[in-house]
């Protein structure tokens, strides 16, 4: 048997990554949503450090996670593409783990508030919001991410060799 991937892994793993990133998403609705949001399913912005087939997976689940959490089609869109920045970003920059989470936190952070200032109608300054959804990524990428990120280091063999 061989240790490089296929692409049936690769489709394997961006299509567990995304189904994973939407139940998250949508058990943890309460908190995924929202000016203040905590979205637990962020802190699978951390899965580049380990594979390619993160940047598919994350941006698949945050359309499906936005779409079935009831979000607007505003939010659906340019949410999503802040994640898949954060995914490809992290990608680039995954030969520092410490910096994986950099890319998702911050195109979060300036992309979300105007979704919610413009598409939902929140009357709060764009610098409050940035802020806040930039201290509930760090949560969810840096505090979460890097406990999950610790864990699957001491399984590395959950992911197969990139090609």
């Amino acid at each position: 048997m061989t240790s490089k991937r296929t692409p049936t892994d690769y489709i394997t793993q961006s299509a567990v990554i995304a189904a994973i990133y939407v139940v998250l998403t949508v058990v943890f609705a309460p908190i995924s949503f929202n000016v203040m949001q905590v979205r637990i399913s962020e802190m699978l912005t951390i899965l580049p450090l380990f594979t390619s087939a993160a940047i598919p997976g994350l941006f698949i689940g945050c359309i499906l996670g936005n779409l079935l959490g009831g979000a607007i089609v505003l939010d659906v869109v340019f949410g999503s593409i802040a994640t898949l920045i954060g995914a490809i970003g992290g990608y680039l920059l995954r030969k520092n783990r410490w910096l994986v989470p950099v890319p998702a936190i911050v195109a979060n952070a300036v992309i979300v508030p105007f979704v919610l200032k413009y598409g939902y109608g929140v009357d709060m300054p764009i610098w409050i919001m940035m802020l806040y959804v930039a201290a509930g990524e760090i949560i969810s990428c840096y505090i979460l991410g890097e406990i999950f990120a610790t864990i699957l280091q001491k399984n590395r063999n959950v992911f197969r060799k990139e090609n």
